[in-house]
């Protein structure tokens, strides 16, 4: 069995077992967990419009701290809204997700996914440099963060270079790049990465909670 094969086979698919049972064994055990029951009476009832106010206000900073959080902040939106786009966007992407789901919709064109791609690299790297040479990120960082930068930046590099075919032959890079995916995917459910799924559940749940006890957000 080749590089690509074992790629494209045994290795992609228990990355995406270790992914699917990896981030249902989170969810489970943040969703499972006993609650303090709460005898106070409740401010209010409507907790979920408490809810989705704090996942939509806490997409930016307070007006207090936009000065000194606007470049992290932009450089956050840069990379997700990049990731997104190279991800949903890219033809060959939407065909590997119908092949697992059976959904599909419209690709966008390859240049603006070349693009994206590309800023999303810059946008990264800004922001590992920005880590190294701040003294309170630097101090508050650990491997978790690292590791989790470095899955998340070398499959969109290595896929940019795949479509470039820079750096070997194409059937090498497509391999890397599918490695590289598959790393991702097993290393999600384990680490910070896994924010992408219990951000909106721990926003939601503090907005709740909040609206609950008629505090402002």
């Amino acid at each position: 069995m080749d590089l690509l094969s074992f790629a494209r086979g045994p290795a992609l698919q228990w990355a995406l077992v270790i992914f699917v049972l990896g981030s249902l064994w989170r969810l489970a055990g943040i969703l499972l967990l006993r609650r303090k029951p709460d005898y106070a009476e409740p401010r209010s009832r409507a907790t979920w419009r408490g809810a989705l106010k704090l996942v939509v206000t806490r997409t930016w900073s307070r007006r207090e701290f936009r000065a000194s959080t606007a470049f992290g902040q932009s450089l956050g939106y840069v990379f997700h809204m990049g990731l997104v786009v190279v991800v949903f966007g890219f033809v060959p992407h939407i065909l590997f997700i119908h092949s697992l789901t059976g959904l599909q919709w419209p690709g966008l064109p390859s240049s603006i996914v070349y693009v994206s791609g590309a800023l999303t690299v810059a946008a990264l790297v800004a922001a590992l440099v920005r880590r190294l040479s701040h003294p309170v990120l630097r101090l508050l960082s650990n491997f978790d963060d690292y590791f989790s930068w470095l899955v998340t930046v070398t499959p969109v590099a290595t896929g940019l270079l795949a479509v470039a075919h820079l750096g070997a032959r194409y059937e090498t890079l497509l391999a890397v790049h599918i490695l590289s995916v598959c790393l991702l995917l097993a290393w999600l459910p384990f680490g910070k990465l896994m924010h992408v799924f219990l951000v909106f559940i721990s926003r939601g749940t503090t907005g709740a909670l909040f609206a609950r006890k008629g505090a402002s957000t």
